[in-house]
């Protein structure tokens, strides 16, 4: 009974995902007449795995990150379970409707990982096995482990990123994660090439995953063992995918005519082909393994290990529908006549093209079988964990320290504390972890491993600053040099409280530069609203003698531009120890409410938090006591030098490029009266509240005042703004239009090269003379052959 349950509910899922997609084309009204698309096909390809897995393999602990153009499918599935409404999925891909592809954020139907950008969501589920294990080891992370699951589209195992994972995976002793593929071998631009998946399974293979074939159903395998079966099993075996693809749209008449052409001669193979009809014939050559039901849930349920598995599932695209096999299918819809016929064959009455359980023969008995699935038992799969007290951060201020040294200072004092924060720390690097200020804590904290590893170097006693100990209760997940990797595993270890109920600090350090090269990673793992602190360090030119390719130059408009990540770069240690405190209260919020009106920004929401730092030493400005100073460095910027009432210039420094700004203000000062310095420890947060505030104040209200219109607002009109970062000088020069103020800015815009810091400064007139000589040339005031040749010989 159960497998014709399965049965009836993969015809139901098969119906369902297709007439919303229908509905969204052909019926809802549509004010821009543009296509709405939904990838008809490919839900078709996947709805018998889909069944088969979460009707009666998965159980409440187990994740799965669905195929994207699966997303149907899955609404399709939480449709019928009750989980999502009748009104979301009429409005399929439209405002406030059932998303496109399955999103954590933005759809009601319990998603486990967002999927979209092909490969991510992959990669994800071996990366949160990971961080599964380290949570199961430690001595407060009681949870059940469940498997991670991805279901794959066969052209996603083009992305880099997967075998990137498989790596991974391998060095640290994968386990409990299963990857099924529907290999229906056709794309968007056309059909897979032959052999291709021969090559690949060599590749899981060396990488220790079992692989597991797919290829046949239960028709298929029944037919084979009939006289004259082996001879039709070896010409599908030899059939080329372009060629099963083409005699699949074209139905069992032709079917039977090309298969009497190549194995009619032949008795047995006659009779086997002329026991069936053209719709047997088409039904029998259609029965791939991975669009068998049957065949699917007994090849999940024969699975009694923990090994990594890559389920490899022969499937065609479009299966069951009238588009089934065409190349074209992949973006193509069904017709309004091809919907209308194929409703028939379906059986559902019109009318009752929403009704859940229409054209279903037992409804009662089918809702109790629905009832007792495991996988739904508990409802709805998010978890949550209460929120750890962040212990007072200081920072005992050296005479010189640059922001990354600071940073590992921190992290080496929690690392001494024994506060609950503290345990529930994860560190992990690519392969940098010594190189961005993580080896005092990893020293202090060890590697995580599930059996212990001693360092032979520590047992030989041979002096080294790594102590590198990994043991199950260690708190560093070391990686490979793949940042995509890097950011996958930020994503896991942030969404740890809602998928396990156990609440970690995930923190990963990178060099700035190759935040780029993790980018749709990092931004895969924001719209997941993962929570997590990135640090990208050493930054800028003043990663001076490592030249060009190692010099980061766009990633501080990244931090602006990236939604749900508060991007920092503060100058001064002390700066840095305050806005780490903030941060560690700040990716635990999961608030609603109204914005903030000292400042419009929605902290109450959290997220994530990018700091960029440096290996420039800097001279600490001393003990600070006020709170102007703390608030400030959170909100975005505060005053290092206070504007008078006829403040002429403002200088509005970012970074590690702070002492030349401060040193600028020094020089202009002998021939300009009234110099501010302005110290931004965030233009993403200065911009986030200047854009929120206007907004607010369009709605009606205008009292609404964001931090930075504060802080220039009272500037006279004549003031000129000089910014400038160890960055793109973009990111500081809007700053003038918040009050209508001239602004001169300075930064980098082209690619580094090897130097000197103070080299580099002067090429790309970021040092105290370049801006002192901006100042005596761009603006009001004494412009003396004098006062530019001073300027200039002070600061040469």
């Amino acid at each position: 009974m159960t497998n014709a349950h399965l049965k009836t509910i993969e015809q139901r899922l098969l119906w369902l995902s297709h007439w919303m997609i229908h509905n969204a084309n052909h019926i809802r009204p549509k004010a821009d007449g543009i296509k709405v698309g939904g990838h008809q096909a490919s839900s078709a390809s996947m709805v018998s795995i889909m069944t088969a897995l979460y009707f009666s393999a998965l159980r409440p602990e187990d994740r799965v990150a669905v195929k994207p153009h699966a997303s149907p499918v899955f609404h399709a599935m939480q449709y019928l379970m009750g989980n999502q409404t009748r009104e979301r999925m009429e409005n399929f891909r439209g405002f406030g409707g059932v998303q496109s592809y399955p999103s954590r954020t933005k759809d009601v139907d319990d998603v486990d990982f967002s999927t979209g950008s092909v490969g991510l969501g992959v990669g994800i589920t071996a990366l949160a096995s990971l961080v599964q294990d380290f949570i199961a080891a430690k001595d407060w992370g009681d949870i059940t482990p469940g498997r991670m699951v991805a279901l794959v589209g066969d052209a996603e195992m083009d992305e880099g990123n997967i075998y990137e994972v498989l790596q991974e995976g391998w060095k640290n002793d994968l386990r409990n994660t299963w990857w099924i593929i529907d290999y229906n071998r056709q794309s968007l631009d056309g059909i897979v090439r032959e052999g291709l998946f021969t090559r690949i399974e060599k590749i899981f293979d060396a990488f220790g995953w079992d692989v597991v074939k797919v290829k046949f159903g239960t028709l298929q395998r029944a037919a084979f063992e009939e006289p004259g079966g082996s001879k039709l099993r070896d010409w599908i075996d030899a059939c080329p995918n372009a060629e099963y693809a083409a005699l699949t749209y074209m139905g069992g008449e032709v079917w039977r005519k090309r298969l009497m052409d190549d194995l009619g001669d032949q008795g047995d193979v006659t009779a086997l082909l002329e026991r069936r009809s053209d719709d047997e014939l088409a039904d029998l050559m259609e029965n791939l393994g991975g669009n068998c039901v049957h065949t699917m849930a007994e090849t999940f349920a024969a699975i009694d290990h923990d090994r990594p598995t890559c389920f490899l599932a022969y499937t065609i695209k479009g299966w069951g529908t009238p588009i089934a096999g065409h190349k074209d299918n992949h973006g193509g819809l069904m017709t309004k006549a091809q919907m209308a016929a194929w409703q028939v064959d379906m059986g559902v009455p019109e009318g009752q093209e929403w009704e859940p359980f229409a054209a279903v023969p037992d409804a009662p008995a089918l809702r109790g079988f629905l009832d007792k699935v495991p996988f739904f038992a508990r409802g709805t799969r998010r978890h949550a964990d209460a929120k750890l007290p962040v212990p007072a951060i200081e920072f005992a201020t050296d005479r010189e320290i640059s922001t990354q040294a600071a940073f590992g200072k921190i992290l080496d004092e929690l690392a001494k504390g024994r506060t609950d924060l503290a345990a529930r720390i994860m560190t992990t690097s690519p392969d940098v972890t010594g190189t961005t200020g993580l080896g005092a804590f990893v020293n202090r904290r060890k590697l995580f491993a599930r059996k212990p590893e001693s360092d032979a170097f520590i047992e030989h006693r041979i002096p080294s600053t790594a102590k590198w100990n990994f043991a199950p209760e260690g708190q560093h997940l070391e990686l490979g040099i793949a940042e995509m990797n890097l950011f996958l595993l930020l994503g896991a270890a942030g969404l740890s409280h809602s998928l396990w109920g156990k609440r970690l600090i995930p923190i990963g350090t990178v060099y700035d530069p190759f935040v780029h090269r993790g980018l749709d990673a990092l931004n895969y793992a924001c719209y997941q609203d993962a929570r997590f602190l990135i640090a990208g360090t050493p930054s800028g030119v003043t990663l001076a003698p490592e030249g060009g390719a190692h010099q980061s130059i766009g990633t501080p408009l990244t931090g602006m531009a990236q939604d749900g990540l508060a991007s920092f770069e503060p100058a001064f240690a002390d700066e840095l120890a305050v806005i780490m405190e903030w941060a560690f209260d700040y990716v635990q919020r999961d608030g609603e409410g109204d914005p903030d009106e000292r400042t419009w920004l929605r902290d109450e929401t959290g997220g994530s938090v990018y700091l960029r730092l440096t290996t420039k030493p800097l001279e600490q400005p001393g003990k600070r006591v006020d709170n102007d100073f703390r608030q400030g460095a959170i909100d975005g910027a505060y005053w290092l030098r206070k504007p008078g009432p006829n403040c002429a210039i403002v200088i509005a420094y970012q970074g590690a490029i702070a002492d030349e700004a401060i040193a600028a203000a020094g020089l202009i000062g002998e021939h300009r009266r009234d110099v501010a310095v302005l110290a931004v420890t965030s233009a993403d947060r200065l911009n986030a509240g200047w854009t929120a505030a206007q907004r607010e104040r369009t709605r009606g209200n205008p009292k609404a005042l964001s931090h930075v219109e504060s802080l220039l607002g009272a500037l006279p009109s004549h003031c000129t703004l000089v910014t400038v970062i160890d960055g793109h000088p973009a990111t500081l020069s809007w700053l003038g239009s918040v009050a209508g103020h001239k602004t001169v800015p300075h930064g980098v815009e082209h690619f580094g090269q090897t130097g000197s810091i103070d080299d580099l400064a002067r090429h790309f007139q970021i040092d105290r003379t370049a801006i002192a000589r901006s100042v005596s040339e761009l603006t009001v005031g004494d412009r003396s052959p004098g006062a530019a040749l001073n300027s200039l010989r002070i600061g040469a």
